[in-house]
């Protein structure tokens, strides 16, 4: 592949152009697009790509690859634009976080002579934008690699061998598989993010609640300064793997609310005991399936297994966090009792 066009050169688009450049790869010539005159500038300065083309269709006429790297909702468009100037044997791939709408645009847009390899690389910032682009943005990421039923197989290497060159690791999976995973710890992550920030600033008090708005807040409400298009078009593609990840965290906190509203403590020690064991595990690497409901006698499931997989140290933990519990539960009734 000696002729790449990228279009969209915000962070991801630039990123790829200056991690490519980085690998020094010769014969290799990078052509860029951009909607936007000051990106597409700033891309150039940056040495991300080596000319620009302010047409899309002329951008992609001698291209053996082509990167769409937009916001998903503007995908659509740019394939209308560029299908009728895509040369034969062509590689069209994306950066987009959400798969299955993608792959249809493809099937309908495309012309048979080129082949769609979707692509999303699980990498990103806060900022966004070519002033944020980084050529290690990829270094050691999954980078989801989902070919469409009639990509070449040489058009997938083609692609493999780019998510190599940009310090990535490629990761097969299946579009609906890709985008009801990513639901639930990529899209879900970032509306709730957006939930907090919108509740609490909606506050007639958030004036000087903000005073105690720290660490804690700053790190969960982090996600909520995405780029706020493409957090729409996230959330307009993949809505009905969303939805039912949402009505999930609803039914979280409806719990957690009645446990509060009946003052029952024990239940709100253990919601918190089982997040605590559950992120410990997942931060531990640690993801197997659980293995059968506990018994009585002995301890859980969730239990067992973080004492096979992660030593005693978990199962230690929740159960000195049940045990402070039960204790201070014991020490109340005693005292209740002496009254």
């Amino acid at each position: 592949m000696s002729n790449i066009t990228i279009i969209g050169l915000g962070l991801i688009g630039t990123s790829i152009g200056l991690a490519l450049k980085k690998a020094k790869q010769p014969n290799l010539k990078i052509t860029g697009h951009d909607r936007e005159p000051t990106s597409s500038r700033t891309a150039q300065k940056m040495n991300a790509i080596d000319s620009l083309e302010w047409n899309v269709g002329k951008s992609v006429r001698n291209a053996d690859m082509v990167i769409i790297a937009t916001p998903v909702l503007a995908i659509k468009e740019v394939m209308e634009y560029i299908a009728p100037q895509l040369p034969e044997e062509c590689v069209v791939t994306d950066t987009g976080s959400t798969k299955t709408r993608i792959l249809q645009w493809a099937k309908e847009i495309l012309p048979g002579h080129v082949s769609f390899v979707g692509g999303h690389p699980l990498a990103g910032k806060e900022e966004s934008g070519p002033k944020a682009a980084d050529a290690s943005l990829f270094e050691g990421a999954d980078y989801c690699v989902i070919p469409a039923p009639n990509a070449a197989p040489w058009a997938t290497q083609a692609v493999v061998s780019i998510v190599d060159l940009v310090g990535a690791k490629p990761f097969f999976i299946e579009a609906g598989e890709h985008d009801s995973f990513a639901a639930a710890v990529s899209h879900l992550p970032m509306a709730i993010s957006a939930a907090l920030v919108a509740s609490t600033t909606k506050s007639p008090s958030w004036h000087e609640m903000a005073k105690l708005a720290t660490t804690g807040y700053r790190d969960i409400s982090r996600l909520a300064s995405g780029d706020p298009e493409m957090n729409r078009d996230i959330c307009v593609t993949n809505a009905s793997e969303l939805a039912p990840w949402v009505d999930r965290v609803i039914t979280e906190l409806l719990e957690l609310r009645r446990c509060l509203d009946e003052s029952d403590e024990k239940g709100v020690a253990q919601f918190f005991a089982h997040v605590y064991e559950e992120r410990e595990k997942w931060m531990a690497g640690v993801t197997q399936a659980p293995t059968g409901a506990a018994t009585v006698a002995l301890p859980g499931a969730a239990e067992q297994m973080s004492s096979l997989l992660l030593g005693d140290l978990l199962a230690r933990k929740s159960r000195e966090m049940m045990s402070r519990y039960e204790t201070e539960e014991s020490g109340k009734k005693k005292k209740r009792w002496l009254r």
